[in-house]
């Protein structure tokens, strides 16, 4: 069994360049979120519903193309379709930095949507890393997700403030440019490229996803998390704003938020990874939410208060960020991983989208508080299904690496693999010359693989 020694050269270089890449792009997503409700109010066309739907524009042309450039990464190479898609969102910016209408704003988001390279970056890190590093390489891109959000919160409404929202359109547009230059010239080109199917859908698979009730409500999950975070922007600003913080000011709101989500949340993550309380967890995560936003929908709240309530919100939402992508890949059968992300990323990029002029559309009509008690109403409906989630089997991934194996003699070693006590699940990928699997650490005996990994 291969040993679990350090990061080489090059897969070190590819976790901080490729974490750096996904960093500036969600950023410049994320830096919207916090603000748009207000800035955009100065755009012609303006209405509350318009606004809603260009918050959550670019999530629908996301959720349209993750799977497809996935699959042209596999047929034209990672870095062109990487560099491709943030040109389509460096574009999508300008086009929205330009315009002074809100429908131009939209359509720039949804130009910026198109440039859906998550998959292709995580496929460009399968193929730049070793099978038993690789998980050290996609936490680093999860972690960075999470320090994009955190900063673009605490950043996005003094930038506004300094450069309006055009110049926050023009600015994610230059970030855009930086990923690109990081991924051309410091990003390590692979020599070889294979079909990853950790990190690429099948097309074959997908009707197995969609039978697996586990996988669904995590999807659901998924889903419903995002929905909720665009449309509590549509309206929190607002509320900020009406207790007389300026916008610039609202940056210090994110600050104190965040730090104390992060200190309230990270309790919560060691005990559903050490007692392997996974689904209760989140179950609690699902329903402190659904508090925040009933409490929000019927009462008003001195800022003291309002803060208080936003850091019990974002640790509930920082926890289930955190824990359901972990669940799909722990439940995910080896074969069909790459499938079950590219429709759980589906599934997320859809819940931002429709969250967004949905909310837009309550808040015309019913004001803020409508907003929040449909939100409220969501999450219990998530909750209740929650109730079946199993917590995820007490397994790890492992690797064996046979390069000198011929493709026809992986059958037979499927076989003799799947026998050995401990192993729950052992895929062959003869392609990249390696097994991929599952196995109960405490039921393993780990000489009984190592005749396997001298091959």
């Amino acid at each position: 069994m291969n040993k679990q020694a350090g990061m080489n050269s090059t897969e070190k270089k590819a976790a901080i360049t490729l974490s750096s890449v996904f960093a500036l792009r969600m950023l410049g997503l994320f830096m919207l979120l916090p603000v748009f409700s207000l800035a955009g109010q100065n755009l012609n066309g303006y209405t509350p519903a318009l606004i809603g739907l260009a918050i959550g524009a670019y999530g629908l042309t996301q959720a349209i193309f993750q799977i497809p450039f996935g699959w042209l990464s596999d047929k034209y190479g990672r870095k062109p379709i990487i560099i491709g898609g943030l040109i389509l969102f460096a574009l999508g910016s300008v086009v929205a930095a330009m315009s002074d209408h809100i429908y131009g704003v939209i359509a720039g988001r949804l130009l910026q949507g198109c440039g859906a390279i998550a998959s292709a970056i995580m496929a460009l890190a399968a193929d730049l890393s070793r099978d038993e590093q690789r998980t050290k390489i996609m936490a680093s891109i999860g972690m960075s997700i999470g320090a994009a959000f955190a900063l673009a919160m605490i950043f996005g409404p003094g930038l506004t403030s300094w450069l309006g929202l055009k110049g926050v359109f023009w600015a994610i547009a230059v970030l855009a440019v930086l990923a690109m230059l990081v991924i051309y010239f410091l990003t390590p080109t692979p020599e070889g490229q294979f079909i990853q199917r950790d990190a690429i859908a099948s097309s074959h698979q997908f009707i197995d996803i969609f039978k697996d009730g586990q996988l669904m409500r995590l999807n659901f999950g998924i889903f419903t998390l995002h929905f909720l975070l665009t449309a509590f922007f549509v309206a929190f600003p607002t509320r900020l704003a009406n207790l007389g913080i300026d916008l610039a000011q609202h940056s210090w709101v994110y600050l104190a938020t965040m730090v104390g989500a992060v200190i309230v949340m990270l309790p919560m993550i060691i005990v559903a990874e050490k007692k392997r309380q996974h689904a209760r967890v989140m179950l609690l995560g699902v329903v402190l939410i659904a508090v925040v936003q009933f409490v929000f929908g019927m009462y008003q709240f001195s800022i003291g208060l309002v803060v208080l309530a936003m850091v019990i919100y974002f640790a509930g939402f920082n926890l289930l960020e955190a824990l359901l992508p972990s669940m799909i890949s722990r439940i995910a059968p080896l074969s069909g991983k790459g499938t079950a992300l590219g429709v759980y990323s589906t599934c997320q990029f859809l819940g931002a989208f429709l969250g967004g002029p949905i909310a837009g559309l309550i808040m015309q009509y019913y004001g803020m508080d409508g907003i929040y008690l449909l939100g409220s109403a969501l999450a219990m409906v998530w909750a209740v299904w929650l109730l079946g989630l199993k917590n995820p089997p007490a397994v790890s991934a492992y690797t064996l690496t046979m390069p000198d194996v011929s493709s026809d003699a992986f059958p037979s070693l499927i076989a003799e693999i799947k026998a050995i006590e401990g192993v729950s699940e052992a895929v062959a990928l003869p392609e990249a010359g390696a097994v991929y699997l599952k196995v109960d650490k405490k039921q393993l005996d780990p000489k009984s693989l190592e005749k396997y990994s001298r091959r």
